[in-house]
């Protein structure tokens, strides 16, 4: 029997460590489509990924120069091109929107709320800036967003910089803009990821159960 809006329990989470973006993607797609039938629930997935450059569905190039320094993979998500890799955190959550009565912006806005609430228990001010998804620390880029809904899942979600070398952000400009990509980790010190990774879920699970 199917749970109502209101009897909806918070997903599970799990930390998946460091993997391959394409088949963590495919799992995302696997799992989104069990939901979406009513066979699966909810999860959040954290990760690390392999270095690799992914873009939208619209295949925006937003390249700084003719090659990039690793694979470039053309993915279901919204946005532009971005950068995976070390020294970045994923929350993956996949959700079901149509079910918990949630809009897509509502989702992305409960996204990008999470990670300011944890940055900002962190002691880090950041905020959003206007008609850019994601979530910045001044004039720099330190989370990209991207989501996909299907059937009333979402999956995608979030990537957090926290230590990633910035030679792979110097390839592109995060959402079109000449502006740099920063690090929490030049603001404040930095937990291990997986124990960063567990407090970005509460964060984004408290949000959640607010609904």
């Amino acid at each position: 029997m199917e749970q109502s809006e209101s009897e909806m329990s918070l997903p599970s989470w799990q930390w998946l460590g460091r993997q391959s973006y394409m088949p963590c993607w495919q799992r995302m797609q696997q799992r989104a489509a069990a939901v979406a039938e009513g066979v699966a629930d909810e999860v959040i997935w954290s990760c690390e990924h392999e270095p690799v450059y992914t873009t939208g569905r619209r295949g925006v190039d937003n390249r700084t120069g003719s090659a990039l320094p690793a694979p470039l993979l053309q993915v279901d998500r919204g946005g532009e091109t971005t950068f995976h890799g070390p020294g970045q955190l994923l929350l993956y959550p996949v959700i079901d929107l149509r079910r918990r009565g949630i809009g897509v912006r509502d989702y992305v806005a409960m996204l990008e709320q999470s990670c300011m609430n944890l940055l900002a228990d962190m002691g880090v001010d950041s905020g959003r800036r206007c008609g850019f998804p994601g979530v910045w620390i001044g004039s720099g880029k330190v989370a990209a967003l991207g989501v996909r809904v299907t059937r009333g899942v979402a999956f995608h979600g979030m990537a957090l910089n926290l230590a990633v070398e910035s030679h792979w952000f110097t390839a592109i400009n995060p959402c079109g803009l000449s502006l740099a990509a920063v690090n929490v980790g030049a603001y404040v010190s930095v937990p291990a990821m997986e124990v960063m990774a567990g407090q970005w879920c509460r964060s984004f699970e408290a949000l959640l159960a607010g609904r």
